[in-house]
């Protein structure tokens, strides 16, 4: 007997692997057939990025904007809408549940179309768990932020609120906060993430995403997650467009029965980032398990340090956006 036959009917009673795994097991297997032998060399680290905050009011929060300072120098479909007879949440996949997310959003999302002296003001509740004692804080967070970017905006987190100043020549913000910027993103998925992968747009190579290195998904999946994060209303097209690039990251993992702030289940989605020891950057993204409509988010921030230093697990949620003409004008 043809001992490749046998194995084919082998049946080694577990499940069959999901898209997600198959695509990691190709490209490492790429680069493994591709690669010349060499002496191993460490995970390339991440680039430092700076945070644009005021003191130190937010510098145990993880959630917040980003500022990097220069120096001078084969896609699947898209899924339809999900039907109420949806497959056991175990053996949903992280794409099914961000294709369905990004399908949900594109029947509800409403366009925006601010003028670039307007601002966009969110309404954010955030509930911390302190993890030693159980003590539960809720926080109302108010932004508003300036469209183009020119005027000062206020910016609370964690209850706590500052004027965030206009950025200085050869400064610029991931994800981007002006609307002018956000447009220019694009709002197809593979281009979405060879914009981020090359910093400079979509066009730049004639890459393949099968020969995305381990280290560059890191670091598109950290792009991704700070921009569904931290940017609470996009151009139309663009929030669909990095649920399902966000699926297309390999290691990226649906999580059943998790919480969010109002007590709902849903269907979580997280990352097993392959180069980063310890929890990766973005938490969880919450989603109902039926609908795929996004809940809010879940993740941990510290504060202290040593023996005075303290660990909450963070739900939060949008509650409410508009368009206003002035900073602190409510709607």
């Amino acid at each position: 007997m043809n001992e490749l036959d046998e194995l084919r009917g082998w049946d080694a009673g577990a499940p069959p692997l999901d898209d997600d795994t198959r695509h990691r097991a190709r490209v490492r297997l790429f680069a493994a057939m591709n690669e010349p032998a060499a002496a191993p060399r460490p995970p390339r680290r991440r680039p430092v990025l700076r945070i644009a905050v005021a003191g130190a009011v937010a510098a145990a929060v993880t959630a917040t904007v980003l500022v990097v300072v220069r120096d001078g120098d084969g896609q699947e479909p898209r899924a339809k809408a999900p039907a109420a007879s949806s497959p056991a949440l175990r053996n949903v996949s992280a794409r099914a549940v961000l294709n369905g997310a990004a399908q949900y959003e594109r029947t509800h999302e409403k366009t925006v179309a601010p003028r670039d002296d307007q601002y966009i003001y969110t309404k954010e509740i955030i509930q911390e768990t302190e993890k030693g004692t159980g003590e539960v804080q809720r926080h109302v967070d108010e932004n508003w932020r300036s469209v183009d970017g020119s005027k000062r905006s206020w910016v609370m987190e964690i209850g706590k609120g500052w004027w965030s100043e206009p950025l200085k020549e050869n400064e610029s913000v991931w994800p981007p906060q002006d609307w002018g910027t956000l447009k220019k993103l694009p709002t197809d998925p593979e281009k979405l993430i060879l914009s981020l992968l090359h910093k400079s747009g979509p066009n730049d190579k004639n890459d393949s995403l099968d020969e995305i290195t381990d280290q560059e998904w890191s670091d598109i999946h950290f792009s991704l997650a700070g921009l569904l994060s931290l940017v609470p209303v996009m151009p139309k097209g663009l929030r669909p467009a990095a649920y399902e690039a966000l699926g297309m990251v390999p290691g990226v993992q649906a999580v059943p029965g998790q919480q969010d702030a109002k007590g709902r289940t849903g269907v979580a989605i997280t990352y097993d980032d392959p180069t980063v020891e310890g929890t990766p950057y973005g938490g969880f993204f919450i989603f109902n398990p039926k609908t795929y409509e996004f809940l809010g988010f879940r993740d941990t921030r510290t504060s202290g340090e040593g023996k005075s230093m303290k660990t909450y697990t963070q739900l939060s949620y949008l509650d409410s956006w508009a368009i206003t003409d002035k900073v602190k004008q409510r709607p």
